[in-house]
């Protein structure tokens, strides 16, 4: 598998403030829809995702204190900096490989904002050298963990002696809204949790020379759908982050993403039926189930998303490397199988990501 950017570590960390679904449930009805018979819409609403637990960036009781946008980002940069540490720092470790010897690190969010980025924030405690690139994204929400790999191995197929970052941090619960009783935030206030992870990715030359072991990047495939900016995003106004979110996206896997994942295999002479180990963002159960019906896969393919999903819920652009670490660590495709990565998110747009074991 020479000439291909390898995955040599993956690393995924939560915060330690781990909730069962229908205790974030109740305290939700309670602070944001008061009395009325709506507690019991939004508790059927929470059912429905299929999250039984989730992890959270505060204990529960201290949300209800934050009273505006900029105590709500603060609090994003300080626990984002932690995780993002822990995550570079344990990928590191996991490759073998020294926060000196990294060129080049990626970094994705949209859960918070922060200038400088949050890769500068974390670049001294890490230890990398003063003339590392540094590449932050914003915008590009769930499909960021894919995305993030595929322009990571851009970079490597021009620079291929060097070693590459992504780091993902997504603090979903930061962007409550307590006035917001919208069906897109009620599902939202169900599905997301918290989250970060880091990729160590290693150029094919230096890969192949120092025979790391982990996936090689094969493709990569990007796709913006035409007429779609409107089913998933933000409005950021001076309250901060506002879900838009709609339920056309199942009806957008049918229409693109099956097509799309069906001629990117055709290309390379494979077919769905080929796949070692799907490795999807767990976007919630109608999409996953769309998905699955799109491809006509085996009715375990998907286990590790549907697991990471009722564990700890969506973590936006982190999701997608969870279900890669958990992959990687609970359910290894044999070598030289084949394998997808793919997510979908703002835009709207899909990343695909196709892997050789």
């Amino acid at each position: 598998m020479t000439g291909m950017t390898c995955l040599a570590a993956v690393h995924a960390v939560l915060p330690p403030h781990r909730y069962p679904q229908d205790k974030i449930t109740e305290a939700f009805a309670e602070r944001v829809l008061g009395d009325g018979s709506s507690h019991e819409v939004l508790r059927r609403i929470h059912a429905n995702t299929r999250v039984g637990s989730r992890y959270l960036a505060l204990p529960l009781d201290q949300y209800w204190q934050l009273d505006n946008f900029t105590q709500a980002n603060d609090t994003f940069i300080d626990v984002a900096v932690e995780l993002a540490v822990q995550a570079v720092q344990g990928a590191l470790d996991e490759a073998g490989i020294d926060a000196a010897e990294v060129d080049v690190i990626f970094s994705t969010t949209v859960t918070g904002l922060a200038v400088p980025s949050l890769e500068a924030r974390i670049a001294a405690r890490v230890g990398f050298r003063r003339d590392i690139k540094r590449v932050p994204l914003f915008g590009l929400g769930c499909v960021a963990g894919a995305a993030g790999i595929s322009r990571l191995h851009d970079y490597l197929r021009g620079w291929p002696e060097h070693v590459g970052i992504l780091l993902s941090v997504e603090l979903c619960s930061l962007t409550l809204q307590r006035g917001d009783t919208s069906m897109a935030h009620l599902v939202a206030s169900g599905l997301f949790g918290d989250g970060a992870a880091a990729v160590v990715a290693v150029g094919a030359a230096r890969a192949d020379r120092e025979q790391v072991s982990g996936p090689r990047v094969l493709a990569t495939r990007s796709h913006l759908y035409p007429d779609t900016e409107g089913v998933m995003g933000w409005n950021i106004g001076a309250g901060g982050f506002e879900i838009v979110l709609t339920a056309e996206v199942p009806d957008l896997v049918h229409q693109y993403l099956g097509p799309d994942i069906r001629t990117m295999l055709a290309e390379h002479g494979l077919a769905p039926a080929d796949v070692g180990a799907w490795v999807s963002h767990p976007g919630g159960p109608k999409i996953i189930e769309a998905i699955e019906a799109e491809l006509a896969v085996a009715p375990d393919a998907l286990e590790m998303t549907w697991r990471s999903l009722g564990e700890i819920g969506n973590l936006s652009s982190a999701s997608v490397l969870h279900v890669l670490r958990d992959t990687l660590r609970d359910r290894p495709p044999p070598l030289g199988s084949p394998g997808m990565l793919m997510a979908m998110g703002p835009g709207f747009s899909s990343e695909l990501v196709l892997l050789r074991w």
